[in-house]
């Protein structure tokens, strides 16, 4: 069963990240979804979805929520090959400096990483199923 990453679909820097891995995740790990899609809010909860911080959200297999550089190491553990190494390289930083420099780019995103107000992306047609509303 795939896991689901949830992202910001208003997010350039998002976009890219779901970019990076779909691209890598022959093995189709797992499938994407937006955190203001209809997806998002069926699968978690109103309480647990107002609880969360502004971030990217990995639902597991298992239904754990992962959020900021632990949903990234668990994705590239997922990709294996030289990605799973990276992953375990940045497990040996500890999670409050991996977290914060994951809110210092996360606070700047919109504004470095804004997407072009007329570019809609486009999913290839061989992606678009593993992509929820």
């Amino acid at each position: 069963m795939p896991e689901t990453i949830f992202y910001d679909g208003t997010c350039g820097f998002c976009n890219w990240g779901v970019r990076f891995i779909v691209i890598r995740d022959r093995v189709e790990h797992f499938r994407f979804a937006p955190l203001q899609g209809t997806t998002f809010q069926s699968e978690v909860p109103a309480a647990v979805r107002a609880s969360l911080p502004d971030t990217m959200v990995l639902k597991t297999e298992s239904g754990r929520l992962l959020l900021r550089s632990e949903a990234w190491i668990h994705a590239l553990r997922r990709l294996g090959g030289g990605w799973k190494l990276l992953a375990a390289l940045l497990r040996l930083v500890q999670r409050p400096l991996r977290d914060l420099t994951y809110d210092g780019i996360a606070a700047a995103r919109h504004r470095v990483f804004r997407p072009a107000p007329d570019l809609c992306p486009v999913v290839p047609s061989h992606l678009r199923s593993r992509f929820d509303p």
